[in-house]
């Protein structure tokens, strides 16, 4: 029963594109260690980008130094 979660910061992801997240993952874990579909949990949490840090900033400030 594997748990995969995968964290984004929360920049407008798609519906779309979370199902392909899950979707690969799941394909992935299917094909690589033949883990059945129906077993296999993917998780997706949304990071507000003030809560994620690169190095010593906030993803919210680098992305205003692009």
């Amino acid at each position: 029963m594997p748990y995969v979660n995968i964290k984004v910061t929360d920049e407008n992801v798609t519906k779309e594109q979370k199902q392909a997240l899950i979707a690969g993952t799941t394909q992935l874990l299917v094909d690589v260690l033949n883990k059945n579909p129906a077993t296999t949990f993917v998780v997706i949490d949304e990071v507000n980008t003030d809560n994620w840090g690169i190095g010593y900033d906030q993803v919210t400030a680098l992305r205003k130094k692009k």
